[in-house]
């Protein structure tokens, strides 16, 4: 499919609104217990960490950080895989786009980055190629199954235990649309639109340091500002985890 740089500019401009849209529920809709649950108050302590803004910060930083690799796949480069390689839907779960020609069936699962698989996902991925192929059989087409990586430059290796080819960075956008710079065109037509979005998720990051801030002030520490370590270890680790004294403790 061919797409100008002008109409790559508008629909990238589309799926950017839209990763920052998610970006901002996800930032405004967290919730402070939710997070400390999974995170190690043993490590806080043992890395000297005495501040409730440093934990607060550190507990933001950690999930918005693994939570936008997960939103920007779903929100930006699966859509614009599918967009401008002119593919469809696939019908199979962990495939994101087919694309039919009169002799081929190209199945393709679209990844972030190159560090997704271990030996069972890996293993998991071919069986749901495998599953579609069967499924496909009767186009008497022939059936080519992608993993494509968005970015990253690792070469891979076939191997005949994995039902399936994979390409990374330039050569998975070349794959999709011909054009060995379109990689580059993708960010080049960004331009300054992160920047004015950013206003907003700042404002809003603020926001929710404060109120986290606050609510581990009130939940966690001592009358004199200690971290009451205790409180916290039983709250993420504690077999019943009952209700939080607020402002009591003594101090570690």
């Amino acid at each position: 499919m061919t797409i100008s740089e002008r109409e790559l500019e508008m629909v990238v401009g589309e799926y950017l609104d839209d990763f920052y849209r998610r970006r901002l529920q996800k930032l405004t809709g967290l919730k402070l217990k939710d997070t400390l649950k999974r995170k190690n108050p043993y490590l806080f302590k043992a890395t000297g960490t005495e501040k409730a803004q440093d934990i607060v910060e550190g507990l933001l930083n950690a999930y918005m950080s693994s939570s936008d690799e997960g939103i920007f796949g779903d929100a930006f480069f699966e859509p614009l895989a599918k967009k401008i390689s002119g593919g469809g839907v696939a019908p199979s779960e962990g495939v994101d786009v087919a694309i039919e020609s009169s002799t081929r069936y190209l199945a393709i699962a679209v990844k972030s980055g190159t560090s997704v698989f271990n030996a069972d996902s890996r293993k998991r991925q071919s069986q749901n190629f495998e599953a579609l192929r069967r499924r496909m059989v009767k186009l008497q087409k022939n059936f080519d199954a992608l993993v494509g990586y968005c970015y990253g430059n690792k070469e891979f290796k076939p191997k005949s235990s994995v039902a399936f080819r994979e390409l990374a960075g330039q050569a998975f956008w070349e794959e999709l649309t011909g054009d060995p710079d379109f990689y580059l065109k993708i960010i080049r037509v960004m331009k300054g639109r992160p920047i004015k979005h950013k206003v907003e998720y700042n404002e809003a990051w603020d926001k929710a340091i404060n109120r986290f801030t606050r609510e581990f002030i009130e939940d966690f520490c001592d009358n004199e500002g200690g971290i009451n370590w205790e409180t916290l270890t039983e709250f993420n680790s504690g077999k019943k985890q009952s209700k939080i004294p607020k402002g009591k403790g003594k101090k570690d």
